[in-house]
């Protein structure tokens, strides 16, 4: 007696589930102007408005791809306030190391002319907000940023982690972003030579007041940028919710990681990622804080390793992080298993 064959059956339906998870994914990956959006936000979320002004597109041209991109979970869109940001997720659950395929091979492509300028300018207009903002706010910078976070939480937490890195007293200290330089003698008495860099001449002027009794301490006026083209190179660093208030808070950590001698440190406080969007036009702030995943990230990709970090709950819903990297000396560095 011959048997009939019985047929091939999908395994438990994982095959249709697959192609409805797979094939939305692809679509959106299917075109040049999406890939471009992708490639663009590579550590940067972007409004609505930046990015017509990048793509030189009407918003209801650009919007029909920013919605197969949300629906495809490759990027994520937050309201903040009247403006709309989009960023690309963070690779997680079990497709993770697909979009981290997805998003290496995107990354490697270097921006377009056109992009490249657009976002040139975008950055020019969120630096100029900045430094606007804080010419007209250096006597209620104190007033403002107490809005949002209590300064003693914050900074007493920045010291209790620096006082970990050990005796700074014959060390090179940087300080990036000193505000009013409230931080600036507590730093001077912990290191040899502090230097306060600063891209606002007002807020520089009030940190060379807060800090005139200590000879040890140099006010510059600049950014990481400028100043890694000098010969200065530091042993701490230390930037005091200040990220939050810069263009493109990314390459500071890439400059600052550079800035650094190996074995150096690296202290950061700032907002975890949170909703307020109020804080943009009353504190100045370019970003609404950052998810601590991001933080470590960053600073991962510029080979700087997390090894303490702080969280501080406020009373208005905010949340601060407070972290710490180490830069590895070249002996600390093991060869590649």
């Amino acid at each position: 007696m011959i048997s009939t064959p019985t047929p091939l059956q999908p395994l438990s339906g994982n095959t249709d589930d697959g192609a409805a998870v797979l094939a939305p994914l692809f679509k959106a990956l299917g075109d040049g102007l999406r890939l471009r959006i992708l490639r663009l936000l590579k550590g940067d979320s972007l409004s609505v408005s930046e990015l017509c002004e990048v793509f030189e597109l009407r918003q209801s041209a650009l919007s029909h791809h920013l919605k197969i991109l949300v629906q495809s979970d490759l990027v994520v869109r937050r309201r903040e306030g009247t403006a709309i940001f989009y960023r690309r997720v963070l690779p997680a659950g079990p497709d993770a190391s697909l979009l981290e395929t997805v998003f290496h091979h995107i990354d490697q492509q270097a921006l377009d002319a056109d992009s490249a300028a657009g976002m040139d300018r975008v950055q020019a207009q969120r630096e100029h907000n900045s430094l606007h903002f804080f010419q007209g706010n250096v006597d209620r910078f104190r007033e403002q940023q107490e809005l949002i976070a209590s300064w003693k939480d914050y900074t007493q937490a920045a010291l209790h982690l620096l006082d970990h890195c050990g005796d700074l007293s014959r060390l090179g200290l940087l300080e990036i972003g000193p505000g009013d330089g409230a931080l600036l003698p507590a730093l001077a008495q912990r290191a040899a030579t502090v230097v306060a860099l600063d891209s606002s001449e007002d807020m520089l002027g009030k940190a060379r007041a807060t800090s005139a009794a200590f000879a040890n301490v140099t006010c510059q006026l600049g950014d990481t940028a400028t100043l890694l083209q000098t010969e200065n190179r530091f042993d701490v660093a230390v930037a005091n919710m200040v990220l939050h208030h810069t263009v493109d808070p990314r390459q500071v950590l890439h400059d600052t990681a550079a800035l650094l001698r190996p074995g150096g440190w690296l202290v950061i406080s700032d907002l975890c990622r949170h909703d307020q969007a109020w804080a943009r036009e009353h504190c100045g702030d370019l970003w609404l804080g950052f998810e601590p995943e991001q933080l470590s990230a960053w600073a991962l990709e510029c080979g700087l390793e997390s090894t303490a970090e702080l969280f501080i709950a406020q009373r208005n819903g905010f949340q601060i992080q407070v972290r710490l990297f180490h830069r590895p000396t070249l002996s600390m560095i093991g060869p590649k298993q």
